[in-house]
């Protein structure tokens, strides 16, 4: 049975200041799918994805986020 991952996404600010987004658990089918966007939508705002870190300590995978203008 697939229990999933947690997930954290911090969105990067413009001063250099990390933001958490949000945490939840991912299906293993969301996280494979990172190796093939560069982009999330999360809550109805759109991100692109920076990079990834494996927190083995915690069992996390955190993403890096930095917002998309929407003009």
């Amino acid at each position: 049975m697939d229990n999933g991952m947690s997930v954290i996404l911090f969105e990067k600010m413009p001063e250099g200041v990390l933001r958490v987004i949000e945490e939840r658990t991912w299906s293993m089918n969301m996280i494979a799918a990172l190796e093939h966007v560069n982009y999330l939508v999360v809550g109805s705002q759109e991100y692109e994805t920076v990079e990834g870190r494996l927190n083995v300590d915690e069992g996390k995978l955190e993403l890096l986020l930095v917002p998309m203008r929407s003009e």
